[in-house]
């Protein structure tokens, strides 16, 4: 049986092991959402080449918290996420997410809910490096 997990974490992100930790013989539907560092940002004057992400001692337990209550919004579904601190270079992934149903519009609705809250709830805070050497701190 398919049972997730909500986790903040300095290891590197395994998509497949997200879509395997929320998939069974039940579900006809598994979305993912890949958040991944990018070259470039509205607040920064140059390439990006780098994060550092820092998180606040209870972002554990507040994606923890996000997941239930995305469970709760969509009890059919199954859900995995995790967002990962520490150093990462551009194409190195941040957040993973996915959910599974037995119906793509209780995945997709869910994992939407998931993304959004997880960005705008859980204190985690990024310094922005630019190719330049400057660098900027995001999201205070």
């Amino acid at each position: 049986m398919a049972a997730g997990f909500a986790l903040v974490t300095e290891s590197t992100l395994d998509v497949g092991e997200h879509v395997s930790a929320v998939s069974n013989a039940t579900h006809g539907a598994v979305v993912t959402f890949i958040g991944q560092v990018r070259d470039h940002d509205p607040d920064a004057t140059g390439r990006v080449t780098g994060l550092d992400y820092s998180a606040h001692p209870d972002a554990g337990r507040i994606i923890g918290e996000i997941a239930d209550r995305v469970r709760g919004q969509h009890p059919l579904v199954v859900l995995a996420v995790s967002h990962r601190i520490g150093h990462l270079d551009v194409g190195d992934l941040a957040l993973v997410a996915a959910v599974a149903s037995g119906h793509r519009g209780d995945a997709f609705a869910a994992c939407e809910s998931l993304v959004e809250a997880v960005k705008a709830e859980v204190p985690i805070w990024k310094k922005q490096y630019e190719v330049d050497g400057t660098h900027a701190w995001v999201g205070l």
